[in-house]
């Protein structure tokens, strides 16, 4: 990296370690608008790196998964994180009820065939490995709901049999697949893992009525849900990769085909059921399970018994996270802030070329207590989408890793609180959430901020703040002028 001339600032000389570059022009555009940092002189602007300490820490993660978001299935060995196994759950239904959805139940002859199809969403890992899945029933008395927004962090929900289907698939392939359907018909499907499931349930859900008594699958919703719970989907401990798929999308479905006779005519068709959202403002009946078992690198960094890590280990939702202090500007003296940024810089780690970093990292801040997470207000540019959901500006307050490897996080308004009002110095958080919940002053309460699409999508090692190398060492930089 290019080097850098370093002296003491008078006013900070017997309380902490203040570094100011000299002679170096700034020319990057302030968050606060479209003007440009003054120039460092030394004598009315100064820049200055502040030292953080950092720690490791596993997530107690209360994430919930929403209807539109995809599930991971599958599992990784990583080399620097351990191991990662995640299985999905949804249900299944009609889009109305009270209605046969087979053309008659005396004219089927038989059934064709049942297949499972799964809406492909992207994957994370080795993608040349083979992955193995088994579907399973829910059981009936497993408790599963619709009405219940599960945590990626549950106990697995209860299946009850043996498996349905064993289907193993190259992962790289689902975006080019040919699949034998039917006798006599080859389909060439797209961006969707078909699992062929025994005729047997095709013929059960044949003999569903639409009366009211304890086989009407079909009068309504909830007397489906009695007689079939829904899907389990799990991986095998083999290949080196997750999968996501989509249970609400169109392509997410259960087909059974089957040929009937009508008057003298044979022909073949199918029904199909979907996963369908039938309780506005309700999670929409699916789980997904994820668990991580700490190892390697990420296991010795949480257990090694200092809170002073030069390296810090975060995977995404349900993951891990790790903690920003930032003691010196507790007693910085008051200036006019012009920019403060986290510096965050990736570390070369083993297997990254397989597991990546996150899409975006998300920084809020927590009392001691860290009962409550805080947002940025100030600096993250929030905007509305619901009564509890909203947006932030990524590209004005950073997450998104830089050509050069580093991340910068603007918490100018912030840093310009502690030291002009003597706002709370709190404990950062540093994670890659899928989604978090954060209390804003701006926007006068509690809001869940959107950040990754994927749950456990991305993983990276970063610099911690008394790492080796001082040039990769996650500091705070201050461009600031005296008053």
């Amino acid at each position: 990296m290019k080097s850098r001339i370093f002296v003491l600032s008078i006013s900070s000389i017997v309380i902490l370690s203040l570094l100011i570059v000299s002679c170096k022009k700034i020319n990057e555009a302030t968050t606060l608008g479209d003007e440009l940092i003054p120039p460092i002189d030394n004598i009315h602007t100064f820049e200055a790196f502040l030292s953080t300490e950092t720690d490791n820490k596993k997530f107690n993660d209360s994430t919930f998964l929403y209807y539109d978001d995809p599930v991971a299935i599958g599992h990784i060995n990583d080399p620097e994180f351990g191991v990662t196994h995640a299985d999905a759950y949804f249900t299944i239904g009609l889009s109305t009820y009270g209605t046969y959805p087979f053309r008659n139940k005396d004219s089927v002859i038989a059934v064709d065939s049942v297949v499972l199809s799964l809406a492909y969403d992207g994957s994370y890992g080795d993608t040349n490995t083979v992955q193995t899945f088994s579907v399973y029933e829910i059981d009936q008395a497993s408790g599963f709901s619709d009405t219940v927004a599960y945590k990626f962090s549950d106990p697995d929900i209860a299946t009850t049999g043996a498996p349905l289907a064993i289907k193993s698939f190259l992962v790289n392939t689902l975006n080019d697949t040919v699949l034998h359907v039917r006798k006599n018909d080859t389909t060439k499907i797209v961006g969707v893992l078909r699992i062929p499931l025994p005729n047997s349930l095709g013929t059960r859900f044949i003999n569903y009525d639409t009366s009211s008594t304890a086989n009407g699958a079909y009068h309504s919703d909830s007397l489906f849900k009695t007689l079939f719970r829904g899907f389990a989907i799990k991986s095998s401990t083999s290949g080196n990769a997750l999968t996501y798929f989509k249970p609400n999308a169109v392509d997410t479905r259960l087909i059974i085909y089957y040929r009937v006779s009508m008057n003298g005519v044979k022909d073949t068709t199918l029904a199909q059921f979907n996963h369908v959202h039938y309780n506005p403002g309700t999670p929409g009946g699916q789980a997904n399970i994820i668990r991580r078992n700490p190892a390697n690198g990420w296991a010795s960094y949480l257990t090694n018994g200092t809170p002073l890590d030069d390296k810090l280990y975060l995977q995404s939702t349900p993951g891990s996270y790790g903690t920003i202090k930032i003691p010196a500007l507790d007693t910085f003296s008051n200036a006019v802030i012009h920019k403060a940024e986290l510096l965050v810089y990736k570390l070369t780690s083993a297997g990254e070329d397989k597991f990546m970093p996150p899409a975006a990292l998300f920084i809020d801040h927590v009392k001691a207590a860290a009962d409550t997470a805080f947002a940025f207000d100030f600096d993250m540019g929030f905007q509305t989408v619901s009564p509890f959901f909203a947006t932030y500006n990524i590209d004005r307050f950073g997450g998104r890793l830089k050509n050069n490897s580093v991340y910068h996080f603007d918490i100018t308004r912030y840093v310009q609180g502690i030291v002009t009002r003597h706002d709370r110095n709190d404990v950062i958080r540093i994670f890659a959430p899928l989604k978090t919940v954060v209390y804003t002053k701006a926007l006068k309460g509690f809001y869940t901020i959107p950040v990754l699409r994927q749950p456990a999508n991305g993983r990276i090692v970063l610099g911690g703040g008394n790492y080796v190398d001082s040039s990769y060492r996650l500091k705070l930089r201050i461009v600031y002028s005296k008053i």
